[in-house]
């Protein structure tokens, strides 16, 4: 079987190639990604190499190049990560966004169109539902949660899955969706509170924190979703959509503040910042579907999994900082 990852050199996709690769040896692997600033081929080295992986440098918004490929290699799955995923960067131009998100989803929709498909499964996110209050533990997204998108990032995902679903009925393309929660674990580019953190706090400046810091979200380690996906792949129902989440809520403050505890670093670092316009307060999720459905659980504890990603940042930087 060959599976078509979209966006593989990046941080979820990247992890997802190299889980897939381990776990399944029958697979054979192309990578598309454009290479942009938040890729990195280097993550890929282990399987660059292996005869069952191709890398193809490619926008998923040119419609020729991805038809090409699709008449090429016959993919039987599709898995799209490829994505602009930075809420603040969709806040300073949203237009990329649009683009990347919903007409790139679209072009690769219609190349499962032209040659069939087994599978297309499109990775989005807990924040098209919105957001939930503080102070509320029993309230959490379901599947059935209303789409409630916030920002324009969130609003190109939440379109972007629309889309799936209606050339899922019109066309008969087998779709499934996962969303999950905040993922945290090497190869994140270090825009993203965790890995931001950590190399700020390695430099001794300032960490910015936005508002009061009480924003809460809920932390899902990589290789756990990754091992959620494959089981879709393998087991979930077409036009279904699946919750992944890792069950960790833990304030913006509070999260930051258990980094620099790891790095031996002192709170004084903790920089209050103005808040980002429309900054979604909680995030949670509720994943008795994917539990009871497919059989998935998360095996990361949320200590041992941040002690991880810390030490890989560490030894990252240490390697590419002068």
């Amino acid at each position: 079987m060959t599976i078509l990852v979209t966006g593989g050199a990046g941080f979820i996709g990247a992890n997802f190639i190299l889980y897939m690769m381990k776990a399944h040896r029958d697979l054979r692997i192309l990578c598309l990604d454009k290479l942009t600033y938040a890729a990195d081929l280097s993550y890929l080295a282990p399987v660059a190499g292996s005869p069952r992986f191709r890398f193809v440098k490619g926008d998923i918004c040119d419609r020729a190049a991805v038809y090409h490929l699709f008449e090429e290699e016959h993919p039987d799955v599709v898995v799209n990560f490829a994505a602009e995923s930075h809420v603040d960067r969709s806040i300073e131009d949203p237009s990329l966004f649009l683009k990347t998100n919903i007409l790139g989803t679209g072009v690769l929709l219609d190349g499962c169109r032209t040659c069939g498909i087994r599978r297309f499964h499109q990775v989005s996110t807990d924040e098209v539902y919105g957001d939930l209050p503080l102070g509320r533990p029993d309230l959490l997204f379901t599947e059935e949660s209303p789409l409630d998108p916030h920002s324009p990032y969130s609003s190109s995902k939440a379109s972007a899955d629309l889309l799936a679903l209606a050339y899922h009925r019109t066309y008969g393309i087998p779709v499934t969706i996962s969303r999950c929660s905040n993922n945290y674990g090497p190869f994140q580019y270090p825009e993203k509170l965790i890995p931001l953190t950590i190399k700020r706090a390695l430099q001794d400046r300032p960490i910015p924190l936005y508002g009061d810091g009480k924003n809460v979200r809920d932390w899902l380690y990589v290789e756990d979703h990754c091992r959620a996906i494959d089981l879709i792949l393998r087991k979930g129902k077409d036009g279904e959509i699946y919750n992944i989440g890792g069950h960790r809520e833990i304030s913006n403050r509070d999260l930051i503040r258990r980094i620099l505890r790891l790095l031996g670093k002192p709170d004084t670092l903790i920089t209050p910042t103005p808040d980002r316009p429309g900054h979604d307060r909680r995030y949670g999720m509720d994943t008795q579907k994917i539990r009871t459905h497919l059989g998935w659980q998360v095996e990361t504890d949320f200590e041992e999994g941040l002690k991880r990603t810390v030490a890989w940042y560490v030894e990252r930087y240490k390697r590419t900082e002068p």
